[in-house]
């Protein structure tokens, strides 16, 4: 019997409204499972995006990739979380993480105790939306009293976490609905992997309470070069603010990634090494398949393509649903 293999989307909130609402409704014409969008500071706001997207849709699930503690309070995510739950009629996702510090550190906001704060988020977001209140939950942090419950109905959201980190990978396992792991490089879900299971054992927990989605980043098109110009511009934007333990993970020199930080973007298909492009996965359809079989081959059951996706987002996400899940499905 054919396993059943969840698909998503991830996209930047880069896109404008119009844009996103396109991409959700042809993405759920093609048959992908959700659609997720980020909630980078200083571009647009997310939860506007989905709940355009969302209206203008009926059957795909569509989530935030990711909201983060630190910049939003975890009352205010669960009153949005609850919101777009009664919106989409059960369709929502909210995914959340520690958020990236360089970013965060535009806005004057300070990353402190970042596994910690948001374990106490993901437990306080769960019980506001569950109708309950944070004070009730052992974990979900100091400062709430008995009046801190939604005056709406509840709402219960399925929350994924994002994570790159070990510690964090382990509290996808231990707490989370779901996991959303950056995998820099894709084959990197086997180590991943188990450190949620880690989690999930500690927790008793099964795996199935889990959708583990392998989150890549894809860049298809029919020419290879084309193809690599817009994955090699993300990783020269995003590389620099990846951790070391990443880019020691990939054999990658960290200074090498540092001097990436204010290049030419048109030019970064040239500059940007090889080593830094394995991170993704940029080519054609044929290539994107013989590196996705791989995954599937690791046990991966949920994959997740992420932006920059192609030259050209909407022929993208053709490309994935005629050419490539037929191949791995």
């Amino acid at each position: 019997m054919t396993r059943r293999l969840t698909t998503s989307i991830r996209v930047n909130n880069d896109v404008t409204v119009a844009e996103f609402v396109d991409l959700a409704q042809l993405a759920e014409a093609l048959g992908f499972d959700q659609i997720w969008v980020s909630n980078d500071l200083f571009l647009r706001s997310a939860p506007v995006l989905i709940a355009a997207a969302v209206v203008a849709t009926s059957r795909i699930a569509i989530g935030t990739c990711i909201v983060n503690p630190f910049s939003i309070h975890p009352a205010e995510l669960a009153m949005t979380a609850a919101t777009l739950q009664e919106l989409s009629g059960g369709r929502f996702l909210l995914g959340i993480a520690a958020g990236a510090e360089d970013f965060l550190s535009w806005a004057g906001i300070e990353q402190r105790r970042p596994l910690t704060v948001t374990r106490e988020a993901i437990l306080a977001i769960r019980a506001l939306t569950e109708g309950r209140s944070p004070v009730d939950v052992e974990g979900s942090g100091a400062g709430w009293t008995v009046d801190a419950r939604l005056r709406t109905p509840s709402h219960p959201t399925p929350i994924y976490l994002g994570a790159m980190s070990p510690r964090m990978l382990t509290m996808i396992g231990e707490i989370a609905d779901g996991g959303l792991p950056l995998l820099y490089p894709p084959e990197s879900f086997v180590e991943a992997r188990r450190y949620v299971d880690a989690g999930l054992v500690s927790a008793d927990r099964d795996r199935s309470a889990v959708d583990l989605a392998a989150c890549i980043w894809v860049s298809i098109d029919e020419d290879r070069q084309r193809a690599r110009q817009p994955l090699a511009a993300k990783l020269a934007y995003f590389a620099p603010s990846f951790s070391p333990y990443v880019l020691e993970r990939a054999g990658i020199d960290p200074s090498a990634v540092a001097a990436l930080r204010g290049i030419d973007m048109n030019r970064a298909g040239e500059i940007v090494p090889e080593a830094l492009m394995a991170l993704g996965i940029a080519g054609t359809p044929d290539e994107v398949v013989e590196r996705c079989q791989g995954l599937v081959g690791l046990g991966v059951s949920h994959l997740s393509f992420g932006p920059p996706l192609g030259p050209d987002r909407q022929h993208a996400l053709r490309l994935l649903a005629d050419h490539v899940l037929p191949a791995l499905c």
